[in-house]
């Protein structure tokens, strides 16, 4: 038991159980799953659903912070990628046209891929400090995506576009799938390859990755690009899941949720090692601690509250620094106190 209890999934795995299965004490089918039309409804295909777009931005945000990074500007950049494919379709004389879809997600990510090389430019090549760097565009971002959309929510119409976050696939939603893809396509690439190894070295020791001929330049750049693609990825989730796009409120904290999913997941914020699953349970954790909220009837304006505190019981319950104090301690409370140590005689005193 020990020897699972040590393995870095564990305890994500064990929160996110915990937290299902407290949710039955509420809601009495919390956990059951029914099909209704050709499609599966419930409250644990509501916390895949709704988490999709979370496990994609802590997915990017999982390979930043490997590298000694942070991206705060993931949110802004879901807002624009919304604001910029919702327009697009708006504007289009054929809204529910294929090839409109299709032009409107290719927009989107084709910014997307400018935003994540101009952070990936001014960390890696500038030299500015990443959260500095982030924090940019986490501000203007959110302002450019204002001026998309003229300071309105753009509204739309159109079946294709639907199908992204709202649509299902093999009685599923569609995102859940697009968003395990994603994934396995990352697991892939980062334990597959060298990729990921490279990538923990230049954030566990860059001096050392530096000296052995590792291009750290690109690939801290490129980790930047994928964060914001996969940012953006989750915007058009959003953005369809609602057939409409809100420039203030459209990713507004999700850096902050996907940076939550990371460190629950496992991974150190000081960069190295990293866990891709972790992440995935990590964000499932926190999607769930939302769905909990609205389960059991928590006010609205504790909920930020209530989630920083199962967040910080959670990061306390898989330090083994923490463990092993509490350990300690339970160990002295049931043996008692050891007698002090005789003072040791000073000869010639």
């Amino acid at each position: 038991m020990s020897r699972i209890a040590r393995h870095r999934l564990f305890w994500p795995a064990a929160v996110l159980l915990a937290l299902l299965l407290a949710n039955l004490a509420f809601t009495p089918d919390f956990l059951a799953v029914r099909l209704k039309d050709g499609h599966l409804y419930g409250s644990l295909i509501d916390i895949l659903h709704f988490g999709s777009p979370l496990v994609l931005v802590a997915l990017g945000m999982t390979l930043v912070i490997a590298t000694g990074g942070i991206d705060l500007s993931v949110g802004s950049t879901v807002a624009i990628a919304a604001a910029l494919a919702c327009l697009h379709i708006s504007e289009s004389p054929d809204p529910g046209g294929l090839g409109t879809v299709l032009t409107a997600v290719g927009i989107a990510l084709g910014v997307a891929l400018l935003l994540g090389t101009a952070n990936g430019l001014l960390v890696a090549r500038v030299g500015v400090q990443p959260i500095i760097a982030t924090l940019i565009l986490m501000v203007a971002g959110r302002g450019v995506a204002q001026l998309i959309t003229d300071g309105q929510i753009i509204t739309i119409t159109s079946d294709p576009y639907k199908l992204i976050g709202g649509g299902y696939w093999l009685t599923v939603p569609f995102s859940v799938p697009l968003a395990g893809a994603v994934v396995l396509l990352a697991s892939a690439l980062t334990r597959r390859t060298a990729l990921g190894l490279l990538l923990e070295s230049v954030g566990g020791n860059p001096v050392a990755s530096r000296l052995v001929g590792i291009r750290a330049v690109r690939l801290i750049g490129l980790v930047y690009v994928v964060s914001a693609l996969c940012a953006a990825l989750a915007g058009l989730m959003i953005s369809s899941n609602v057939s409409s796009a809100d420039g203030n409120n459209a990713g507004l904290w999700i850096e902050l949720d996907a940076i939550l999913a990371v460190v629950v997941g496992g991974t150190s914020l000081n960069g190295g090692r990293f866990s891709l699953g972790g992440t995935v349970l990590g964000a499932l954790v926190i999607q769930t601690l939302s769905t909990t909220v609205y389960t059991i009837g928590i006010p609205p304006e504790t909920t930020l509250v209530f989630k920083a505190v199962v967040v910080i019981i959670v990061c306390l319950v898989q330090s083994p620094a923490f463990r092993a104090k509490a350990a300690r301690r339970r160990s002295r409370a049931r043996h008692g106190a050891l007698p002090a140590a005789p003072e040791k005689l000073e000869v010639g005193a």
